[in-house]
Formats: C-alpha cells, structure tokens, sequence
C-alpha cells in the first residue's frame, strides 16, 4: 500500500496493494477449548514452504479457522512476490471459509480486510477492519487495515488518529511505514524518511518485508535527490531479497535521474520479465518512447492493458491506474469516465489527480484545475501530481501557480524523470 511504484516520478504510492497488511497473525484464542494445530513452518520460511505446511495443515485441522486465515495471509504474500493475481482468489477461498467456520472472527476479518485493500475495494476492507477492530478492541492487528481503508477513502484525520494509536500500541515496521507515508502525502518529506529508517529498523517477519521497506526508503531518498543514498536502500533490499522487484525497479529510476536511459531500459525488463505489474511495464513504455524506440513501446503499452485485464478477473480494481494510463497513452474519454469511478468509489488526492489529468487530456483544463488542487491539498511534494497540477495550469492560463508547481516537481534529482515524463508527451 502498502505502495508499489506508480511511475518514474514518485516513489511507491498505493497502487496494487495500497498499503498491503504487514502481519500475518492468525485468530485470537477462542474461548472454548480445541486441538492445537499441526506445527507450522518457520516465520521466515520461502512462502511456497509456508503455503504448502499450511495447506497441510488444514487438511489435518479442517474445522480450525486460523489454520485457514493463515493460509489466506500466504496466497496473500505469494501475489506482493509474483504478481499472479490468481492467488487472490485463493486467497479469498480460504478467508471465507475461516468466516464459514468462525462468523466475525477478528483475525479472519483482519486478513479479508488487507485481501479487499489489496484488490482496491476500500470501503469493505475499512468496514472489515471496523468490525474486527469492534470485535477484538485489544488487538493491534487490525488497525494496519484500518488506517489504510481510511487514507484510501479519503478520511485523513481520522486516518490520522488511527495511526496514532497503531504507533502507540505496537510500534513496528507495519505502524513506522504508514506513518512514513502520512507525513509524505501531507509534503513532510524529511518525517517520512525519518519514520521510513525506523521501519528498517525494526525489521520484519520475513525478508520480503525488510526488502520492501528498503525500497520504499529508497524512493524517499531518490524523491529528496539523494541519488546515492536512494541505490544504498536498494541494494540493501536486494541483499535481504535477491532479485527483488521493487528494488530492481527502483534501480531503474535511479538510472533515470542520471539519464541512463538504456541501463534503466535493460533493468526493467527484467523487472517485468520476473513481476509484470503494470506500473512497471509503464515505466519501461515510458522510458522506451524517451529513448526513441517507439515501436518496443508500443508493445509495452499493449501489454498494460493484457496485464490489466488479469488483474480485473482477478478482482481488482485498478480505474485509477487505468485512468492515468489511458490519460497518457489510450482515450481521454475513457480516461474521464474511468477517473470519475475512482473518485466516487475513493474520494482521495490520488484519485482526485487522475480526474484533474484526465480532465485535462480531454481538453478541459479550466475544469480540470479543480481537481489538481484537490490533490494537493494535503500539501504533497509527490513529482507526479505537481506535473500534473503545472501543465493543468498552464493550459488554465494560470502561469505562475503553473510555474511554483512545476518548481516542485523539478526539485532534487527527481527533477530528471519529470522532465522525461513531460517530454515524452
């Protein structure tokens, strides 16, 4: 959620899965006494050992609904490894029949909400946490959930007291990487790297976890201009996870803030090649076309659409992404229609920036000005919607707000991959 990356512009904001459950805690004990459940492997075991102990495991214990909560929270770790949205349905087979078996349990109820908030369903994943929370008011685990639906819909402040009580009752990677992305929406880049460093410090329970920390620490740094540091964090990643990704991808934009474009080219294929997330294919189309080779962009935008369509079987609803996307590269039209979507199912800056630059790719800028300063009316310093907000204006006739919000979006090495993404339209 958490955050994957969007495009060369930012660092990983909520796109697949926005803010995506940290803990993997199965039901609290239930009042009544049962059969402990077979062991199960080691917290940091390769998931597909933990999937298949799991899976053992409720073939032993099929009436033990932790066993299946557990399991749903593995097919969940597979999707953040591979991308293969069809663990989301696995995923959700073994939640409900956690809910078959124990109706409003808190853990199954946690772990359907970090299911919804990953398929982008925000409004049931917040209710989700809501009842878990209600159902299980000591326990901390759903409030990783509950921020996340909050931040998505739109609800800031109360957003923000949640997270304070996360931090204060349990502060750990899952509550210092939320609190890491608050501060960055409302344009505290240095609070946000400051809490991302305590997230790394505190680790996680498995190595993927630390790896995407690290990355997400990364794209702080690369955001600030620190092009140095930002390949520390991602090679720090790559240590805890070989081949990650995120931090491969992350690599990438480094290379473009250097403008390096044809190591960065030759990187993200091999991202895509390993994870073939949209965003990334987006990435790589982007930088393909800026390097003149706009017959192999071609076919990676053809690709986002194919790989959008798995996602959209899969469950997952992906108008916002879409929407920037065919913004760019397809119809305005469909651009708009897409964007007002997202805003009635999430009222959030994020979709609130794709309807202003939907808006204005179908030649409605005065219109469009509107949305752009929704988006940034928490104060963000994000590159991308500050590109957006100044070519919004400029088109408007607003030059001197389009001339300060440019200024932001040129800030620090983060400046490079505004102006490709400029160009390249």
């Amino acid at each position: 959620m958490r955050r994957i990356i969007i495009s060369f512009l930012a660092t990983f904001a909520v796109a697949l899965p926005v803010f995506v459950l940290m803990t993997r805690g199965g039901s609290p004990p239930s009042d009544r006494p049962t059969a402990a459940l077979p062991p199960a492997a080691p917290a940091n075991a390769p998931t597909d050992v933990r999937i298949r102990t799991l899976q053992a495991t409720v073939r032993a214990a099929p009436q033990r609904a932790d066993g299946w909560t557990l399991l749903a929270g593995a097919y969940l770790q597979k999707v953040r490894e591979t991308g293969d949205a069809g663990f989301y349905v696995r995923a959700q087979g073994a939640v409900d029949r956690a809910l078959q078996l124990r109706p409003g349990d808190p853990g199954a109820l946690t772990q359907r909400s970090a299911l919804e908030l990953s398929r982008h369903d925000f409004r049931a994943g917040l209710a989700d946490a809501e009842r878990a929370r209600a159902q299980a008011p000591q326990v901390a685990q759903p409030f990783g959930a509950l921020v996340d639906g909050l931040v998505e819909l739109g609800r800031y402040d109360e957003a923000g007291r949640a997270l304070q009580t996360m931090v204060d009752r349990k502060p750990d990677l899952a509550a210092y990487s939320r609190v890491s992305y608050f501060r960055e929406l409302h344009g505290d880049l240095p609070g946000a790297l400051s809490a991302m460093r305590a997230a790394v410090s505190a680790g996680g329970a498995v190595p993927e976890q630390d790896a995407y920390v690290r990355s997400l620490l990364g794209g702080l740094e690369l955001q600030r201009g620190d092009v140095a540091a930002a390949r520390r964090s991602y090679r720090g990643a790559l240590a805890s996870v070989p081949g990650y990704p995120a931090a491969e991808a992350g690599l990438a934009q480094a290379d473009v803030a250097r403008g390096r474009l044809a190591p960065a080219i030759a990187r993200l294929q091999r991202v895509v090649e390993r994870l073939p997330l949209s965003s990334s294919i987006v990435a790589l189309g982007e930088a393909q076309a800026a390097a003149g080779r706009s017959g192999d962009a071609k076919q990676s935008f053809a690709l986002v659409r194919a790989e959008t369509q798995l996602q959209q079987r899969a469950g997952v609803n992906a108008d916002v992404e879409l929407a920037l996307f065919e913004a760019d590269h397809g119809s305005p039209q469909r651009a708009v229609d897409l964007a007002r979507k997202a805003w009635a199912a999430a009222p959030s800056i994020r979709s609130a920036d794709a309807l202003g630059w939907a808006l204005h790719g179908a030649g409605h800028s005065r219109a469009a000005l509107a949305w752009a300063r929704r988006a940034l009316a928490l104060g963000s310093r994000d590159p991308a919607f500050n590109l957006h907000a100044a070519l919004i204006a400029r088109a408007a006739g607003k030059p001197e707000q389009a001339r300060a919000w440019m200024a932001v979006a040129r800030s620090g090495r983060a400046a490079l991959t505004a102006q490709l993404r400029e160009q390249v339209r």
